[in-house]
């Protein structure tokens, strides 16, 4: 069993729309097609160092993979999102963890891939943080604002402003990676930032005023995580897909019975420490095959899929539509739960 991952800091850029695969489209394999047994050789997945693809980093540490049938499974680490299409595009990669906007940009440029399960939601792990004489979101009118463009931030964001009245054309933009946002709020040299963990947790622990204006579970899913399998690989390695679905499970029912174990694991994962991401972990919620399952058939793909893609049309992210039966296939989690 091979677990080959690239150190770096959390990112979560949005989709760059430039790089369009040239991969032959392929039908997804019917849940009655799926294969118990997984099919021989290495799977290739593309992972970012964020708390919400933690289980991928159990089951690796834990040998789930193997458990599950697969021969070889290579977590290969990106720091930006463009270089992990690029990779997806080329078929370096058989699948991906990504943000539910970046899917909908990928499919949007022509990326031939489908979501096939619900990774994590992301609740007060993403939000709008501000000083103490900022109360609302009304107050953020003409006020300067750090956030990482196109991201999950940016997201945020623009629902956040939408929901009030407001557009991004009512403060000022100003664009920093979302590393770089919470120390600039913390130096005073923006009032208001929009970030996510471990940059949420590190601002208010050195600034106790630093208060959470907006979070991301106002609206659960806005800001989630997908994994997403390129088409060709769900036809010709659809037994592949499932266990690798089911060594989640397996992790995620580890991660509940030994969850600080675990969460040492995930931490050293993404190059923090337990410590530094206590109340982090506790912003995300994470979802088995069978909470997937049924959030595809219901408010993921009624509410949620449509929250993020206005989100994404408003923060110009998207500039074309895409729909939930274009984009998912449930068959993977059903077949994961039978």
């Amino acid at each position: 069993m091979t677990y080959a991952s690239i150190k770096s800091h959390m990112s979560r850029l949005a989709i760059v729309a430039g790089v369009i695969g040239a991969l032959t489209q392929a039908v997804p394999a019917a849940a009655a097609d799926i294969p118990a047994k997984p099919e021989a050789g290495t799977f290739k997945l593309g992972i970012e160092p964020w708390l919400g693809y933690g289980q991928w980093h159990v089951a690796a540490s834990k040998g789930l993979f193997k458990k599950a049938g697969l021969e070889e499974v290579e977590l290969v680490n990106f720091t930006e999102d463009k270089d992990l299409n690029a990779a997806l595009a080329s078929g370096q990669l058989d699948a991906a963890n990504i943000a539910t906007h970046t899917a909908m940009g990928m499919v949007a440029a022509g990326l031939p891939v489908k979501i096939v399960s619900l990774l994590d939601f992301s609740l007060t792990a993403d939000a709008i943080l501000a000083g103490s004489d900022i109360n609302s979101v009304a107050d953020l009118k003409g006020k300067s604002v750090a956030y990482e463009e196109g991201t999950t931030s940016d997201i945020l964001l623009n629902y956040a402003l939408a929901a009030n009245g407001m557009t991004i054309d009512d403060i000022t933009r100003v664009p920093m990676p979302a590393a770089d946002a919470g120390s600039a709020l913390i130096a005073g040299r923006v009032p208001v930032a929009v970030t996510y963990e471990p940059y949420i947790s590190t601002a208010r622990a050195q600034d106790k005023a630093i208060k959470l204006l907006f979070e991301a579970g106002k609206d659960p899913g806005l800001v989630s995580d997908v994994l997403v399998v390129r088409e060709d690989v769900l036809k010709s390695k659809p037994g592949q897909v499932l266990a690798m679905l089911k060594a989640w499970d397996a992790a995620l029912a580890d991660y509940k019975a030994n969850t600080a174990e675990d969460r040492a694991i995930i931490a050293k994962a993404v190059g923090a420490s337990p410590e530094d991401l206590a109340t982090a972990f506790d912003g995300v919620q994470y979802y088995t095959t069978a909470e997937a399952s049924k959030a595809f058939a219901g408010e993921f793909k009624t509410k949620t899929f449509v929250d993020v893609l206005k989100a994404a049309k408003l923060a110009k992210i998207l500039t074309q539509d895409v729909t939930a039966e274009q984009m998912i296939d449930s068959s993977f989690v059903d077949a994961a739960n039978k």
